[in-house]
């Protein structure tokens, strides 16, 4: 199968394109030819801007689309018009995030409603999903993930847990040991889109992990089996972290306050209909041991404009010194 692949160099894009030519697809790469471009040499690559310069696309005509970096419907409609003729099938990683709001206590689904409007991250995927939809109708499958993990993340968000531990002594655990969390392995993630562009699949689908409920606890004791060095969970509640002034899901990566009306639930999705659909998950212990080695290996992406700003070591030592002196 000849598939396009929007991007494809730096983290749930890259681990896509691995998938798709270790099943023996025959795949494209479209992006700026900034990151890695020496990345995959078996695979074409054709560069441009997929906002403003479409070129390199023109008249090309591809069995399968994979999109995990379009942000609106521009772009969309863009690379639709670009193409010499409609794919047979559209593969569009959208996000969580166009709910816009996930109130405490409050399991959601893919009937969902979604955020209204063309301001914010949110809102410009919900827009890029109709455009596609529209365009598309019983050929596209839209993907909606929440937090994504394992090699190469760009963001820290998911990397700052093991490494953290890693560094040993007193660690700020936040909230509940049971409060559930939700995440996806990026491989995991990858290998199920190609799947659902090689059967063609029609649909909206939520890809959160695990199968099975996981905790916080369960979660950082796996950090602490794996990288403990010694280090110590100390649970901070989440109305001592609020009173700290720490950002939820930036400093603190993986929590918000449970209670918080816009975000309380945002580990409350329902992935039923994606493991319905066939979405597999590894266990959390080989995400958390290679995503780690992969940090001590590279360093991270220092320079990376994803990355988020975590809590810092001074800042986590007077909190806990604080809320929880010796």
């Amino acid at each position: 199968m000849r598939v396009l692949i929007m991007g494809g160099t730096l983290f749930l894009g890259r681990h896509i394109v691995e998938a798709a030519l270790k099943r023996g697809h025959e795949v494209t790469l479209f992006n700026r030819g900034v990151r890695n471009p020496t990345l995959f040499p078996e695979a074409e690559k054709l560069t441009g801007e997929r906002s403003t310069n479409l070129t390199a696309l023109t008249g090309r005509r591809f069995d399968a689309v994979i999109d995990p970096s379009a942000y609106g419907p521009e772009q969309i409609e863009l690379l639709l018009s670009a193409l010499g003729e409609q794919p047979s099938h559209y593969t569009f990683v959208s996000t969580i995030s166009v709910y816009g709001a996930f109130p405490p206590n409050r399991r959601y689904d893919e009937s969902t409603d979604v955020v209204a409007g063309q301001e914010g991250y949110g809102a410009l995927k919900a827009r890029a999903e109709e455009a596609l939809q529209s365009a598309l109708p019983d050929r596209t499958a839209v993907v909606r993930p929440g937090l994504i993990a394992g090699p190469y993340d760009p963001t820290g968000r998911f990397t700052y847990w093991p490494r953290r531990i890693e560094a040993g002594g007193r660690v700020l655990a936040p909230g509940r040991r049971e409060r559930p969390v939700q995440f996806i392995d990026a491989r995991d993630l990858a290998e199920w889109l190609v799947r659902l562009t090689e059967d063609r699949i029609n649909g909206i689908f939520q890809a959160t992990g695990p199968q099975t409920t996981l905790t916080m606890g369960q979660f950082l004791d796996e950090c602490v089996r794996i990288a403990g060095n010694g280090a110590e969970l100390a649970w901070v509640p989440d109305d001592s972290i609020r009173a700290a002034g720490i950002e939820g899901w930036t400093e603190l990566p993986l929590w918000i306050a449970e209670d918080d009306p816009e975000a309380g639930g945002i580990f409350e999705a329902d992935n039923r209909r994606a493991i319905g659909q066939g979405l597999t998950f590894r266990h959390v212990a080989q995400t958390i041991r290679e995503t780690l080695q992969w940090c001590r290996e590279t360093g991270e992406i220092p320079d990376s404009p994803l990355r988020v700003q975590t809590l810092s070591a001074d800042r986590e030592r007077q909190t806990l010194a604080r809320v929880l002196p010796l």
